[in-house]
């Protein structure tokens, strides 16, 4: 049987919605027989310490992510592919209970089917990146500060690519520069955005 980590608890209980249809997806999963663990601030199921799923709510849904999702067959046509740039991980949201409970089936076999690909060992082979288009907010920014240039410069190329891929997102500029301001502290720390 598999044992319930206290921190699962508490971020459903802490929730501000989602509580009931992440309580129910915390059971099916369970029933799949994964291990409950706490990483990256979310419920993580694993199978032999590889990550499976991860559990997370968000304003207009919950989801669950499926960390090797582009690996699956999706018979039923319910991943989603939650960025541009995100290669492995798919995602499925959910806005009812009744709506988990009429794919509980649909979930358990796509939880053995990931199950499955990690005693296949199989891997999600990267994409060659292509050229980043750096926003105007951080491009300025760059010009604006010399030491700023450098540090970033002297990050590594994955630290840099994460940058600019999380300042790109949002459509509206305050909110890319906002994003900017927020990390500039780590970027002259020589900082990747997760250290």
């Amino acid at each position: 049987m598999n044992t319930r980590n206290p921190k699962v608890d508490e971020y459903i209980t802490k929730a501000s919605r989602w509580q009931s249809e992440m309580a129910h997806l915390r059971e099916i999963l369970l029933d799949c027989q994964l291990m409950e663990d706490f990483k990256w601030g979310a419920p993580c199921y694993t199978f032999q310490n590889a990550n499976i799923a991860i559990m997370r709510d968000f304003k207009d849904h919950c989801v669950l992510i499926l960390c090797k999702g582009s690996l699956l067959q999706d018979s039923a046509h319910i991943l989603v592919k939650p960025g541009e740039n995100t290669q492995a991980g798919r995602q499925i949201r959910f806005t009812t209970l009744e709506e988990i409970i009429s794919r509980e089936t649909i979930l358990k076999d796509y939880m053995q089917e990931s199950i499955l690909i990690e005693k296949s060992d199989l891997k999600v082979i990267p994409k060659e990146h292509t050229e980043l288009t750096f926003p105007s907010e951080f491009s300025e920014s760059l010009d604006g500060s010399p030491s700023l240039k450098q540090a970033f410069k002297a990050l590594t190329p994955g630290r840099q690519r994460a940058y600019i891929i999380y300042f790109s997102a949002p459509k509206q500029s305050k909110t890319r520069k906002t994003r900017i301001e927020k990390y500039l502290p780590l970027i002259l720390q020589g900082k990747g955005m997760n250290d």
